[in-house]
């Protein structure tokens, strides 16, 4: 069974700000994610509950698993920089 990827109005206005290569590869690993999000490059965000990050090349995915609802809930898209966490 397939999980659920939800993207939050931020997550996809900072979508649409990524240059359309990026995007292809952000979509890829949303859909990996999708397969198992326990998956790829993830780490936990440490003192937070539940929150994980994964990399999609430059770029972070900052997301909430919810197990028993097998829901994907990716809150920020941000390029990866200094000042990214």
């Amino acid at each position: 069974m397939n999980w659920n990827a939800v993207l939050t109005e931020v997550a996809i206005k900072h979508l649409d700000k990524i240059p359309a290569h990026d995007v292809k590869a952000i979509k890829i690993v949303i859909q990996q994610m999708e397969e198992n999000p326990y998956l790829g490059d993830i780490v936990k965000l440490g003192g937070e509950n539940n929150r994980w990050r994964r990399r999609a090349g430059n770029y972070r995915l900052m997301y909430n698993i919810l197990s028993k609802e097998r829901i994907i809930f990716i809150y920020d898209i941000r390029r990866r920089t200094s000042n990214t966490y």
